[in-house]
């Protein structure tokens, strides 16, 4: 089985993750699991934390001469910008974000305490995670990739940009749409028999873990809505070369809660973020007297960004169903169950 943990806070010394489940065997670039984090850190709109933080991941455990030994990798990010004991409380919440619900949770009465791990600094080392599990899945010519589709409501990309200056001019945010991809996904990852094997479904919770998604939909989504069926569903189709294939691709990629062989294709809508240079009313927890919300370093637009993350919980997702599907403790064991299956789908 493939878990992951996290820990950390924003401003803390670092973040941390431990995978344990990968098999052994598995051969790790560095290089290009740092990329990834770099990645995360690219976007227009993106605030000044991006020019302080040097994303470097470092692996403290699982690993010997590049080679996962298949015991618990960990994973480790240092954060630059360590002062979480030195900064000065805060007491007027932010809405739309962790801040009033999280004290009102924990019994705190420094906004702080909420802020600093409910924070997207987290997602640095899930993409570590997930840079893990793209290698993994690379080895089976599965690929996964991002594209961010609109800004504020604009689809065209310099218009795109014109949504993000005016809302930094304006001390606002902006939201947006992008989707992700899996190509090369095989038919049968997941499983129609119980409700939390269904692959759309922790396709879909991990998605909406990342802060500030709001929304998620697979291949046609709410287009389903306002046509009929006989429009909609994906007629099937065989040929000795390709074996099942289908013309389309309404159902991204999966039925049944199951992956069908055709991409997997996911949409996310993110909200603006909550942190707002001119701050919205709010009411101090202490003095509960109305005051306007506290004011962080903020993105103005992070959406890029945040589909980096999608790949790797995407990443994440796929790579434990597919472990589950195929098992074994090395690669060369779960490369030959992935054989298996596929000669038996000709």
């Amino acid at each position: 089985m493939l878990r992951f943990l996290t820990a950390g806070e924003s401003h803390g010394r670092c973040m941390v993750a431990v995978l344990e489940g990968m098999p052994a065997g598995l051969k790790i670039d560095l290089k290009a699991l740092n990329i990834e984090l770099k990645r995360r850190q690219l976007g227009y709109g993106r605030g000044d934390r991006m020019k302080i933080e040097v994303d470097n991941a470092e692996i403290l455990s699982g690993v010997k001469n590049g080679l996962t030994l298949g015991s618990p990798l960990g994973l480790y990010v240092k954060n630059v910008d360590f002062r979480i004991d030195d900064l000065i409380p805060l007491t007027k919440p932010r809405p739309g974000h962790a801040d009033l619900v999280g004290c009102l949770k924990y019994g705190h009465e420094d906004i702080r305490c909420v802020l600093e791990r409910a924070s997207a600094r987290e997602t640095v080392v899930r993409v570590a995670v997930g840079a893990v599990c793209k290698q993994f899945l690379n080895e089976f010519g599965i690929v996964v990739a991002s594209e961010v589709l609109m800004i504020c409501g604009e689809k065209n990309k310099s218009k795109m940009i014109k949504k993000i200056e005016q809302a930094k001019k304006n001390l606002d945010t902006c939201g947006g749409l992008f989707s992700v991809t899996a190509a090369g996904v095989p038919p049968g990852l997941g499983s129609y028999v119980a409700a939390d094997r269904r692959l759309s479904a922790r396709l879909a919770g991990g998605l909406m873990s990342i802060p500030a998604i709001k929304a998620i939909e697979f291949g046609l989504g709410t287009g389903y809505a306002i046509e009929f069926g006989s429009s909609v569903h994906d007629a099937i189709y065989y040929s000795k070369e390709k074996g099942y294939f289908r013309k389309t691709n309404h159902a991204g990629g999966i039925e049944g809660g199951m992956s069908n062989g055709e991409p997997i294709v996911v949409r996310c809508t993110m909200k603006p973020i909550a942190t707002l240079g001119k701050p919205l009313d709010s009411v101090d927890i202490l003095t509960k007297k109305p005051e306007k919300a506290a004011v962080e370093r903020y993105d103005t637009c992070a959406v890029q960004a945040a589909g980096v993350v999608a790949e790797s919980v995407v990443s994440y997702e796929l790579a434990a169903a597919f472990l589950e599907k195929f098992g074994g403790d090395s690669l060369n064991e779960v490369k030959r169950n992935y054989k298996g299956y596929m000669r038996t789908l000709q």
